[in-house]
């Protein structure tokens, strides 16, 4: 690596970009894949649990476990491989939908108009999550089951007012140059 070149931290970093921060869903987003786990279990340990006697059907419980714990695991990375980079520049949501694929959607700061949030009641207050609502001219990037919504909303705050101010410094070096 030469002196004065910066090393990437994300896979498409452009050069001068800087990464401010990285967030993902709160786990809460897992739940369905708690309840794929669950479920099995117990409808596996059913039959065992009826005829106590017979110790083969431990192999039903044991069966189930098992398709429930790759269930979860199916889901479980589908949360871990979601994530999205906050730069100076942009906002970058990257979604795993199966084991191949990815869809990676790209905001740039400067188009972002307005930022709000909602935490869904009871739940939301203990559980610290909540939904980001992120509005262009173009349309609304919506984020759900954000952990702690009110850190992110003011760290995306901060990012889009940061972006602002690195603009408008380079309007004025173009006005000055001409």
């Amino acid at each position: 690596m030469t002196e004065g070149t910066v090393e990437k931290q994300f896979d498409g970093q452009r050069d001068g970009e800087r990464l401010l921060f990285v967030f993902r869903r709160h786990i809460i987003a897992m739940r369905k894949g708690f309840y794929l786990l669950l479920v099995p279990m117990a409808i596996g340990a059913l039959p065992f649990l009826i005829w106590q006697d017979n110790l083969n059907l431990l192999w039903v419980f044991v069966g189930s476990f098992v398709f429930g714990l790759i269930m979860f695991l199916y889901h479980f990375l589908m949360w871990f491989y979601t994530y999205y980079i906050v730069t100076d520049q942009r906002i970058r949501q990257i979604t795993q939908h199966g084991f191949f694929g990815k869809d990676v959607i790209e905001l740039r700061l400067s188009k972002i108009q307005n930022i709000s949030y909602n935490v869904p009641g009871f739940s939301g207050e203990v559980f610290k999550f909540g939904t980001i609502v992120i509005q262009t001219f173009v349309g609304d990037l919506v984020i759900k089951n954000v952990e702690h919504p009110d850190e992110i909303y003011n760290r995306l705050q901060d990012a889009v007012e940061l972006s602002a101010k690195k603009e408008g410094d380079d309007n004025e070096e173009v006005i000055e140059a001409e």
